[in-house]
């Protein structure tokens, strides 16, 4: 498929574990808090691998990342681990102020983000924290969409500096990126290469994504442009301009809510940048709820099925003649005769 196979399945969040591995192999100052739930975030691969350089906080995750700011003050490079659903939202006082108005080193895994936690249910199926990290200051802000790119990402982030966040899930999910496919924060990468419909994804919507532009392909003979955003802030401003014009349509696809989160980012961009019709695939304004993974991802509306009708209705949006995409003398022939 487009000269990317499925190399297997593996949650992120062991690429996540294995990355704070190598961070700690590579720099004495890297340390890690946890909270009681080290096995779900696989914070136990570094608490196995160092355990001096391991703290155990409890069930208190704004008393860990209050203990983080502390460390990274004094020139530690500081991780915390829980479920997004505590780590950003119960959190959101410490990282807002703690972490970003001071500028501190300090990264923040998100784990067991999206719907895909499956049977927890909605308390524990954080699908909003998007649209509340990107809108802080100084925020790094990195949704991977496998093990690879989860351990590559974990790795990067740790030899920055500032507030990071890397939003990681429960569930394994499809292999497809390898030690040698690139990554850099602030980046997104062109998967295929196609002009007729951009489709932007994060997390494991990019997966679905790369089949949807084969099936588009295979069914209607539509060259898909796919691209993988893994970084939500800073969002790659001249990748995302660059589709917008070329494709002159959009469809972004997240495992998150439509509101505020990829969806919304790549919206920022096109309308200041380049006009064109956008379609949003994600969670519509609605909790979750306790299912096997692919039976949620399937009633949610999170499969290649949903980005493959978008791509449609946003090629035919802007065939109809969607006036942010016309040419500027077409432009200019609309307004005089009004």
């Amino acid at each position: 498929m487009f000269g990317y196979e499925l190399l297997g399945k593996k949650p992120t969040r062991h690429g996540f574990g294995k990355g704070l591995v190598e961070l700690g192999e590579k720099y004495d100052n890297v340390v890690v808090l946890g909270g009681d739930i080290t096995g779900s975030v696989m914070t136990s691969f570094f608490k196995e691998r160092f355990p001096e350089r391991f703290f155990s906080i409890g069930v208190a995750e704004q008393n860990a990342t209050t203990i983080a700011v502390g460390l990274a003050l004094s020139g530690k490079i500081a991780f915390f681990s829980s479920y997004s659903a505590f780590a950003a939202f119960r959190n959101a006082d410490q990282l807002r102020i703690s972490v970003c108005y001071n500028n501190v080193n300090v990264k923040i895994g998100g784990g067991h983000s999206g719907i895909t936690v499956g049977p927890d249910g909605a308390t524990h199926q954080s699908l909003e924290e998007l649209s509340f990290l990107r809108t802080l200051p100084n925020m790094t802000l990195i949704v991977p969409c496998d093990y690879e790119e989860a351990r590559k990402a974990t790795i990067a982030i740790g030899e920055m500096f500032g507030p990071a966040y890397i939003r990681f899930g429960r569930s394994a999910v499809p292999m497809f990126t390898k030690e040698d496919t690139p990554f850099e924060i602030g980046k997104a990468q062109v998967l295929v290469d196609g002009n007729e419909v951009a489709i932007i994804a994060a997390g494991l919507l990019v997966w679905e994504a790369l089949i949807a532009a084969e099936e588009l392909r295979k069914r209607k003979g539509i060259k898909a442009r796919v691209i993988n955003s893994a970084t939500i802030k800073p969002i790659d401003i001249k990748t995302i301009t660059d589709a917008a014009i070329e494709c002159g349509c959009i469809v972004t696809a997240e495992e998150h809510q439509v509101h505020g989160g990829l969806g919304g980012a790549v919206a920022e961009v096109v309308t200041k940048n380049f006009p064109v019709p956008i379609e949003f695939v994600g969670v519509k304004d609605s909790f979750g709820g306790s299912g096997e993974p692919e039976e949620l991802m399937e009633k949610f509306g999170l499969t290649w099925k949903e980005i493959y009708a978008s791509a449609l209705k946003a090629i035919e949006r802007r065939d109809k003649g969607f006036i942010g995409y016309r040419k500027i003398s077409q432009v200019e022939s609309y307004f005089d005769n009004l």
